[in-house]
């Protein structure tokens, strides 16, 4: 049993080692390029050098996450090759150590890198995406319009740098086309506050957010009735769905809130759910990546080298993500129930490793 156990720490730390380098391999590649790509996006729009550098950083974090299969995946090639090159498997499968047994590490080491990644690092990576979210509406797309969702209602933001508007709604229907309970906020130039809306709804037109039972007030706080008032609006439906913040801004624990949250707004919480449920199915799927680099890694000699395995696994983890992104867009479209969607990439790479792995072992 020591014996076991020695071999176990071992090989859970040989897969920790072809792991970590494979994963700062990666980091430094997405931020060599992602601050190339920032750097031409920024050019001739002013933008200080040291804010991109910064918006480079607060990205990383989920970059490096979303990598977080690829760098299992290519750290268990990895570790395994060396394995089979030094003729350390040779001789733990010689002692009598089944497939089965060598995997137990590293799928412990994966899982456990999953559950670490999801419960403790999104709330970091979120937050920092946030951030870099808020920057780039700034710097880069010169965003007008900015939404947030609470238990109160709806906050909308629109407008530019000389007139703006925030609006407030109890309710909403048809994905936000549709306000109820709408108060209004008018600003000028240097947010100096111009007059408040109070309207019994709010329906969105091409160019305009049509105001029932309006109540109009300027600064100086008379209100005048309008059966009808027309508000001046560059918004589309698309904009403002486009508004929401993206699942990935949001951490592992402020997701289910915040899907409960959107329901009851009226909007829908597609995206988020999906997101939700990828993020519990993770450790999942990243011991799913450890079958796969186990099934063609383990018989390296029969593969003829290192060359082949590396290809043959890097088509495997491509192969696993675009099945993943065709199952995300048919749940997000409604087609596929949205836990069959998270979970299918993960339990179809699972069965594929385990398969080849049986074949491996007892053919």
């Amino acid at each position: 049993m020591s014996w076991s156990w020695t071999l176990y720490r071992y090989l859970a730390r040989q897969f920790l080692v072809g792991f970590g380098i494979v994963f700062a391999a990666f980091c430094f590649l997405s931020f060599s390029i992602d601050i190339v790509g920032l750097f031409n996006e920024t050019a001739g729009k002013h933008v200080p050098t040291a804010v991109v550098v910064g918006m480079t950083f607060l990205q990383l974090p989920d970059l490096s996450f979303k990598l977080l299969p690829f760098a299992v995946l290519l750290g268990a090639v990895f570790a395994f090759v060396r394995l089979s090159r030094s003729q350390e498997l040779i001789a733990v499968r010689a002692a009598g150590v089944s497939a089965w047994n060598i995997l137990v590490p590293p799928l412990s080491v994966a899982i456990a890198l999953g559950l670490v990644g999801v419960v403790a690092f999104t709330p970091f990576s979120s937050m920092l995406l946030a951030r870099y979210s808020e920057l780039e509406a700034r710097y880069l797309k010169d965003q007008p319009s900015q939404l947030a969702v609470s238990r109160n209602g709806l906050w909308l933001r629109q407008g530019h740098f000389a007139q703006q508007s925030v609006i407030h709604a109890l309710r909403v229907a048809d994905q936000g086309v549709r306000l109820d309970d709408v108060i209004i906020f008018l600003y000028g130039a240097s947010d100096i506050f111009a007059g408040r809306i109070d309207a019994q709804s709010a329906t969105l037109e091409p160019g305009n957010w049509s105001l029932s039972n309006a109540w109009v007030s300027g600064a100086d706080g008379r209100p005048v009735h309008h059966a009808r008032y027309d508000l001046a609006t560059t918004l589309t439906p698309a904009r403002i769905q486009e508004s929401f913040a993206s699942p990935e801004t949001m951490s592992f624990w402020a997701l289910p809130g915040f899907i409960q949250t959107a329901q009851q707004a009226g909007f829908s919480a597609s995206r988020y759910k999906l997101y939700f449920d990828m993020l519990l199915v993770l450790p999942a799927m990243l011991a799913a990546m450890v079958f796969m680099a186990a099934s063609f890694s383990l018989r390296l000699a029969r593969l003829g080298g290192m060359g082949r395995v590396v290809l043959y696994s890097a088509l495997a983890g491509f192969g696993i993500y675009f099945f993943s992104d065709v199952t995300q867009a048919l749940g997000i479209s409604g087609i596929l129930p949205i836990p069959l969607a998270a979970a299918a990439p993960a339990s179809v790479a699972i069965l594929l490793g385990m398969t080849l792995v049986f074949h491996q072992e007892d053919g």
